[in-house]
């Protein structure tokens, strides 16, 4: 007779979960002895819960499909929380399996005893607590299902102890979860969208989800060959698609300021798969609504509605048999001189490599990189989804495991890199093809720039000392290799270009702490 915790993994396994990122504890004991005995499960070990439930989410992003994540009652699981916000806001599919105390053990109020359920649904679509083995199976299909969704979700079973170690006879189901079925596409919202292209007004495309990448996006980029509309992307795409020969996106930038410009005269905005986008902030004096005013928004497709569908719908109404503009195919030269977050993303789109998974969590020092690497050979772009930072190292671990045959570039920021940094742990473990640059800045830059932008005054010594990173200075080529991953550190172009070469072309990981001076 099976136990819960052998039931739980074959009804994953089942499900067509292939990946276990876990920080196990007493309570899974059992789930993990049963692993020896699970081959289509892999298990990979995580030092942090932030990085398991990062590495699930760019797992889920890359391959469509979920991972699990496997955390140790709810201390564990707020320790993965802030990542799984991101991966709620990326729609990514993953389902989190948390442990719990036996019940009967509950009442007994035991130091690690808290409200599992009430911290899951922050970040969960779905959550459900088991309560005997006889139901797992049948709550495992559930959880997967409902991570799969569409869209996407994170879905969280929590499973106590005893229902992990109990045995059944009865024989656990054998349940799939149904085939993805989107919603269907409303005749009225194509129709209202294609009025808009046609109207002669300023008119731009705001993409996200399914919409930024494959057929969605060749759809998007039809529309905009064919009616000359602006084509954009959430300023934090979950996966963007782009490089040379696909649709040129722009992506919305972060500082309002900025997308303002960006929408400027924009008369309709016609969203697919993207939320009408707002400011990350408040700021004295200032809109939190980015469209402008006058501007008409107009929503093709969201949430479950078949984002795809409705692009490619639309472009048939619009201009059947048009071609999409594509991107050329122009890299920067290699700089030399002095490193800079400019010479650095030169050096970056200079040598980017065809079919490149880029995670980028470089916030200031990435202002240059959209620009420096458009025209880089085919890749994709993962972003900070949700704005919780320490998302990069961990999604670059997802996205390893995920593609084994494609490199996997992390750009992180020095500030960000510290919250996960024992991703690199778990780099150099698996083995995995992940090449790092921390942009070394000393500060944390963004901090800066929101301290005047929010109307705080300009700040003296002690304010400037919680955004200040030196004093001591954070050495990532010692930290790197300590945690089992070569690191070099480069002071100047020529040797950025030299270590992001040799880290490229070898396999494994690789860290290159890249000194740039912050923004003025």
């Amino acid at each position: 007779m099976p136990n819960g915790a052998q039931i739980l993994i074959n009804g994953l396994v089942d499900g067509g979960v292939r990946v276990c990122f876990a920080n196990p504890g007493t309570s899974e004991m059992h789930f993990v002895a049963a692993l020896d005995e699970a081959p289509g499960l892999r298990p990979v070990l995580c030092l942090f819960e932030g990085v398991a439930t990062g590495a699930a989410d760019g797992y889920g992003r890359m391959t469509g499909r979920p991972a699990c994540t496997l955390l140790h009652l709810g201390p564990g699981l707020a320790g993965g929380l802030a990542n799984l916000h991101n991966a709620r806001r990326a729609a990514t599919p993953l389902v989190n399996v948390v442990g719990d105390h036996a019940l009967h053990h509950k009442r007994l109020d035991a130091p690690l005893e808290s409200d599992i359920g009430a911290l899951a649904r922050t970040v969960s679509a779905w959550t459900r607590r088991t309560y005997y083995a006889t139901e797992l199976a049948g709550d495992v299909a559930a959880a997967v299902a409902a991570a799969a969704g569409p869209p996407g979700a994170v879905a969280t079973l929590v499973v106590p102890a005893d229902v992990s170690w109990s045995r059944t006879a009865e024989p656990p189901a054998t349940a799939r979860p149904a085939p993805e079925r989107r919603g269907l596409v409303s005749v009225d919202a194509v129709t209202g969208a294609a009025a808009a292209l046609r109207s002669g007004e300023d008119t731009a495309l705001l993409l996200g989800g399914a919409a930024a990448r494959g057929a969605g996006l060749a759809a998007a980029g039809r529309i905009a060959g064919a009616t000359g509309a602006k084509l954009l992307c959430e300023t934090f795409p979950a996966r963007l698609e782009r490089g040379a020969g696909r649709p040129a996106v722009e992506r919305l930038a972060y500082l309002g300021a900025s997308a303002a410009r960006q929408l400027a005269g924009v008369r309709h905005l016609v969203l697919a798969g993207a939320a009408s986008p707002v400011t990350f902030f408040a700021y004295p004096g200032q809109r939190g609504s980015l469209p402008p005013e006058g501007c008409t928004v107009h929503t093709l497709a969201a949430g479950p509605e078949d984002v795809t569908a409705a692009l490619e719908g639309l472009a048939e109404v619009v201009g059947p048999g048009a071609k999409s503009a594509r991107q050329e195919a122009v890299r920067p030269a290699l700089p030399t001189g002095e490193l800079t977050a400019e010479s650095a993303a030169a050096v970056i789109g200079a040598l980017l490599p065809q079919n490149a998974v880029v995670v980028d969590e470089a916030n200031t020092s990435g202002l240059w990189l959209p620009g420096a690497t458009a025209g880089a050979p085919p890749h994709d772009w993962l972003t900070l989804t949700g704005g919780a930072m320490g998302q990069g190292l961990p999604l670059a671990v997802g996205a390893g495991v995920a593609c084994p045959d494609r490199p996997v570039l992390a750009l992180v920021g020095d500030g960000a890199s510290m919250y996960t940094l024992q991703a690199l742990w778990t780099q150099a473990r698996e083995g995995l093809d992940v090449t790092t640059v921390v942009f070394d800045n000393g500060s944390y830059a963004i901090l800066n720039l929101e301290l005047g932008a929010v109307g705080a005054a300009a700040g003296g010594a002690r304010a400037h000392r919680l955004l200040d990173l030196s004093g001591p200075s954070l050495d990532f080529v010692a930290l790197a290799r300590g945690m089992g991953v070569p690191a070099e550190r480069a002071a100047t172009a020529a040797e950025f270009a030299t270590l992001l070469k040799r880290g490229l072309a070898e396999p494994g990981p690789f860290l290159i702490s890249c000194a740039v001076p912050p923004l003025a």
